[in-house]
């Protein structure tokens, strides 16, 4: 049953060390408050982790959904002692300061990024998506849902190509099985992919649509704007027909970046392209002459909202990285701080009298 959830033979040579204390491998398929469902060769369990794991995990080393874990098993219970590598991970900063990093999900394949074709459609909020995807290692995949909604579900495809650079777009509707077929095609067997969203986009009837049953919770939208509530409170990795998996998540409107340079450069390649054609490489896009940029704004080759937000999540991106930058000095100071004040303890108590 576990291979069925995407065990390996590359995997279970990563786990042999594990083997060999007799521990049992297991993936995480649904995530609850301190608990876990877990695949295990012997089929479902209930896990919590160790004591001895939970006092020396460290910020985001507890297990999420698609983590692969090292357990005992003892009558259909199961203690987690180990989190095997992140072959990838979907990270989110959640929006506002001193938010603790989040790993949404591990071991993913694909990021299927599920937006709906309703007033609430957001292309900013799309491109944020972007970026932390391809950060995430994922391969990204835009599907549009609620077509039978849209008037010109042509024209919101090509429109979202032209954001998406590099990225395959998909418009769906559950209610009429328009493109599902399409997106059940690009989904692989043994292969995970997450679910990633706001409210109402409509990622719980994905996977009921997908899974042939209703598997996640659905929820009503308000008419007035399209946005829709909470419906999936936790995570859970779901075996459809075909073969695929699918994790959906719970609807996140905001996602705070967190080192995503990389992905940053990968949903914006269009912009950077511009950017090498300045007369200067050092050019400001500003009132420099010569720039490409400002040419392309003002011939509208350039969209100034997508503009826009390329500087936004560039300076969120910056500010990250000094905010990380900043804990490392100050966590280097204060090792360093300890060191000393036990170099003098020793001191002190080699000067005194046996």
């Amino acid at each position: 049953m576990i291979t069925q959830f995407g065990w390996s033979e590359a995997l279970s040579q990563q786990f042999a060390p594990h083997a060999e204390q007799g521990l049992t491998p297991g993936r995480v398929v649904v995530q609850h408050r301190g608990q876990y469902d877990l695949i295990t060769p012997e089929g479902e369990a209930k896990a919590t982790v160790s004591g001895r794991f939970a006092h020396e995990a460290g910020e985001g080393g507890f297990p999420v959904t698609g983590d692969w874990v090292a357990v005992s098993l003892d009558s259909g219970a199961a203690t987690i002692h180990a989190v095997l590598p992140r072959r990838t991970a979907f990270i989110r900063k959640a929006a506002g300061q001193g938010q603790v990093p989040q790993v949404v999900a591990a071991n993913v394949d694909a990021a299927v990024l599920v937006a709906a074709l309703t007033p609430d459609f957001n292309p900013r909020r799309l491109e944020r998506y972007l970026a932390i995807a391809w950060q995430s290692g994922a391969r990204p995949l835009v599907v549009l849902t609620k077509a039978d909604l849209c008037p010109d579900v042509d024209e919101a495809v090509a429109a979202t190509q032209a954001m998406a650079v590099g990225v395959e777009v998909i418009a769906v509707s559950a209610a009429t099985g328009e493109g599902m077929a399409d997106l059940a095609a690009r989904l692989l067997p043994g292969e995970t992919a997450v679910l990633v969203g706001s409210s109402g986009a409509g990622k719980s009837t994905l996977v009921n649509a997908l899974a042939g049953e209703a598997r996640m919770a659905v929820g009503a939208v308000r008419e007035e704007d399209g946005r829709g509530r909470h419906t999936t409170s936790h995570r859970e990795l779901v075996l459809v027909p075909g073969g695929a998996l699918i994790l959906d998540t719970p609807g996140m409107r905001e996602l705070g970046l967190l080192d995503a340079d990389e992905g940053i450069t990968a949903t914006f390649e269009d912009i950077d392209a511009l950017a090498e054609q300045c007369r200067f490489h050092d050019c400001g896009h500003t009132n420099e002459p010569g720039c490409a940029i400002a040419a392309a704004l003002e011939t509208g080759v350039l969209d100034r909202g997508r503009w826009g937000n390329y500087q936004k999540l560039q300076r969120e991106a910056a500010f990250s990285d000094r905010k990380e930058d900043r804990a490392a000095r100050s966590a280097e100071r204060r090792k360093w701080v300890t060191i000393a004040k036990a170099q003098r303890a020793q001191r002190k108590q080699r000067g005194r009298p046996e």
